[in-house]
């Protein structure tokens, strides 16, 4: 057992924020499930919204933030992570994140749903940065222990305790670690969750290999409530390969003049669609392009920028333009094929704003949560801002509220005296394929109630063989990130059932209309 004073799961930009934040007071744990760079906040590669352009205002990205969101969005939790924006940019400056320059300012670039140019950004790899300079700091922290390959089974409870408790406290997780297999029991007065999303529930995203929804699924089965499932954001265009899967064309490629065409015509298909073309927000564009790929029978449709000068292209997507290349696409004179794929949870476990859940001793921050930023869609680039805002503002709560927290009790280590080794390895891989195969087919871009109710079926049958698999054998990460998919993905469905409107992300072809009232969808265990 590691006991310390405050555990963060997950090592992105939402964790080592908070411990960054937590550091010179307390002794904090951050466990990642793989290597410390291996969660979403590396891949991003569009970047940061922060109100820093002469003539925009926290109003008018607040207004780009709840038109996106299809008016699901909590205004006052939009406010909050808006006007956090900037003191965001500066701490990451300070921290040594090289931001790209115009002069003696920031360089800033626009997006589809902003009305400005407001995205902070280094070159098109924003992210890695980011995770560079806050792994960086933390590493040089004595007071942060970072953990890499401890895989996350289930959230230390009340239930946990020698002394059977049903308060609900969270005092930590059970990991297994990969390198040695057995299973550790970290403690903690205080837990956050900065977990990532559940984009892995589907066949094609573009969310690194460990997004299985963990987070989400540990705090369901604690006891907390879950929001907002339904809205599973597809990213317009990620690039379509056979051999490379899941590299992200950014948003800032279509900012900067990139155009949508049926490969078949030439057609610009984009005005036809929104007054907004290339940059109407993602699920419009997401929406445009898969029906343009079912209507004429294509593997994808193009982004062409071919027509801005070579050196504008080069200099401003560099890695992409270099990923290309490697792949036989030049992209200064060739359009570069996309599909849509999976990007971004918009639900996730509810919290205020603090990041507190319905948990005592559970904080949570960042994709695995539902906030109330992003309401029915994500506006891009909130997302790592959303991490930073929330990240510090677990970590104000914590040590604001200290001494309230009680300390740790006794807790029963990881009992495996009644499982074997498993025998039947492949149950788990057949199991993962069907489950990310039929989320894509009935649980997609597009849906009907029919093609839901087909897949909540196929999802009953796959859970109580995953319960019994779990039961009889002996955890492994393959097993845990199986049990969690299967949790997430009937998350996912429930709530999308339940939604009888067409709003943001959830396109029904059974509910066309919006209704009058928005109403998060909340699921309570």
């Amino acid at each position: 057992m590691t006991q310390s004073d405050v555990l963060i799961i997950g090592s992105g930009a939402a964790g080592l924020t908070a411990a960054l934040n937590l550091a010179d007071r307390f002794r904090v744990t951050v466990l990642a499930k793989g290597a410390l760079n291996e969660g979403s906040t590396a891949w991003a590669q569009g970047g940061i919204a922060a109100v820093l352009e002469p003539g925009d205002t926290f109003d008018n990205h607040v207004e780009d933030t709840m038109v996106a969101g299809a008016g699901l969005n909590d205004r006052s939790v939009v406010e909050f992570v808006v006007e956090g924006a900037p003191a965001a940019i500066e701490r990451l400056t300070q921290l040594g994140v090289p931001f790209a320059t115009e002069g003696n300012a920031l360089h800033l670039t626009r997006e589809g749903g902003h009305s400005h140019r407001r995205i902070v950004h280094v070159a098109d790899a924003t992210g890695w940065a980011v995770q560079e300079a806050l792994q960086r700091a933390a590493e040089a922290h004595s007071n942060i222990t970072l953990v890499p390959d401890q895989v996350a089974i289930d959230l230390a409870t009340g239930r946990h305790e020698d002394r059977y408790s049903g308060a609900g406290n969270v005092w930590g997780v059970y990991a297994v670690d990969k390198r040695t297999g057995g299973v550790n029991l970290y403690t903690a007065r205080a837990t956050i969750l900065a977990t990532g999303g559940a984009g892995r529930t589907y066949l094609f995203s573009t969310a690194p290999r460990g997004a299985t929804g963990d987070g989400i699924a540990m705090a369901w089965r604690a006891g907390a409530r879950v929001s907002n499932m339904e809205f599973m954001q597809f990213h317009p265009t990620c690039l379509y390969n056979l051999d490379v899967k899941n590299f992200l064309i950014t948003e800032a490629v279509r900012g900067e003049g990139g155009r949508l065409l049926n490969p078949k015509t030439g057609h610009r298909f984009m005005p036809d669609v929104d007054p907004r073309a290339e940059l109407a927000p993602r699920d419009v564009v997401a929406r445009a392009i898969d029906a343009e790929i079912k209507r004429d029978g294509l593997d994808y449709v193009h982004l062409d920028i071919s027509h801005m000068p070579a050196d504008f292209i080069r200099g401003h997507f560099p890695n992409i333009h270099e990923k290309l290349l490697g792949l036989g696409i030049d992209m200064t004179t060739q359009p570069i094929p996309v599909v849509p794929a999976q990007h971004y949870t918009c639900g996730g476990v509810v919290v205020d704003r603090d990041g507190r859940t319905d948990l005592p001793g559970l904080y949570a921050a960042g994709e695995c949560t539902q906030s109330g930023l992003h309401g029915a869609n994500r506006l891009a680039s909130n997302s790592l801002l959303e991490c930073f805002v929330f990240g510090e503002a677990a970590a104000r709560h914590i040590a604001k509220c200290w001494d309230d927290l009680p300390p740790v009790p006794a807790i029963r280590a990881w009992d495996e005296s009644r499982v074997a080794d498993s025998d039947e390895e492949v149950v788990i891989k057949q199991n993962w394929t069907e489950i990310r195969r039929f989320m894509w087919n009935y649980v997609g871009i597009v849906r009907t109630t029919k093609r839901l109710q087909r897949a909540q079926h196929r999802i009953r049958l796959l859970t109580s063989e995953v319960e019994d698999y779990y039961g009889h054998f002996r955890v492994t990460p393959d097993l845990i990130e199986l049990r969690n998919l299967v949790e997430t993905a009937d998350l996912i469905v429930r709530s999308a059932l339940h939604r009888k409107e067409s709003r943001g992300l959830h396109y029904t072809l059974d509910y066309p209309e919006t209704l009058g009232k928005a109403v998060d969808t909340v699921l309570v265990p």
